[in-house]
């Protein structure tokens, strides 16, 4: 057993079944999580399980590892740890992507709002069921779809309508904090690639010669939807601290009908709604 299959057995025998709600169904000879418990929690096989344990298996994914850390229910610090056991260490010259878990628990707690994560670039990396109800279902799109910048600029499919001057502040909103990053980044080839990409936009252009730099933190959405009509928003951005992921919460705007559109989408989900298309009139994208 190395130092990562000693660490994975010390968090399973710590977290008892009870924690994640399994029933005492058996004797136990350790009071923790058994390891076909914990394969099942982390959605990966048993023998799986077993080998990174006894140190026979090769470096695990990041993606298994941040499995592993939310089935083990660990600390933002103890998912840290287990990521540089296993080989991934943060580089501080890139746009950091993993989500920590604390930030997975403040999902947990909002299933009734749609939200959405992003990183540092406007790259969607995660969303909740209701923002897919909501705003169509982002895993039909592709990677590039999926940035907020490139959608804007380049077009992309979107259900938010806007007005011209909406559309024309929300731009220029969106290029100061992208400005903001290139300063805490500037070393990462994605992000440079990026703005090299959006420069052959002329609004661009444009919004990059101002030199403006702010964070993009609200906003007013009216999402057109296709089988409940306008559901009226209003979209908050939380900035996680060291990695700069953009959590972006949704809440039905007072005064409107918004939040029982929201119910009746949490129930229906996406199997029953239209595909995203796109809306010539809606101004762009749009979504946070």
């Amino acid at each position: 057993m190395n130092d990562l299959g000693a660490a994975l057995r010390a968090w399973r025998d710590r977290l008892p079944p009870s924690a994640v709600g399994l029933a005492h169904s058996s004797p136990r000879r350790a009071p923790g999580l058994r390891r076909e418990e914990l394969a099942v929690l982390a959605g990966i096989s048993i023998e799986y399980v077993v080998r990174i344990e006894q140190g026979r298996a090769a470096t695990p994914s990041a993606q298994v590892c941040l499995a592993l850390a939310r089935a083990l229910q660990l600390s933002d610090e103890e998912q840290a740890h287990l990521m540089r056991l296993a080989g991934h260490v943060a580089d501080p010259a890139r746009v950091p992507r993993l989500i920590p878990g604390s930030v997975h628990r403040i999902m947990d707690q909002l299933v009734g709002h749609p939200l959405s994560v992003y990183d540092a670039t406007w790259q969607l990396l995660h969303w909740n069921p209701l923002f897919a109800a909501t705003f169509g279902d982002p895993s039909a799109l592709s990677a590039d779809a999926r940035n907020m910048l490139l959608c804007q600029f380049e077009g992309g499919p979107s259900r938010v309508r806007v007005t011209r001057a909406e559309r024309s502040a929300y731009e220029e909103s969106l290029v100061a904090d992208l400005r903001a990053t290139t300063s805490r980044y500037p070393d990462d080839p994605e992000l440079t690639a990026l703005v090299a990409r959006l420069t052959r936009s002329a609004r661009f252009r444009e919004l990059w010669a101002l030199g403006t730099v702010a964070a993009h933190q609200s906003g007013h959405k009216v999402v057109e939807h296709p089988e409940v009509g306008a559901v009226a928003l209003d979209s908050d951005t939380l900035t996680t601290q060291d990695s700069n992921l953009r959590v972006v919460v949704y809440t039905p705007r007072p005064g409107t009908d918004a939040r029982s559109k929201l119910d009746l989408l949490a129930a229906i989900g996406t199997q029953r709604l239209a595909p995203l298309a796109a809306d010539g009139d809606s101004g762009g994208p749009a979504h946070v």
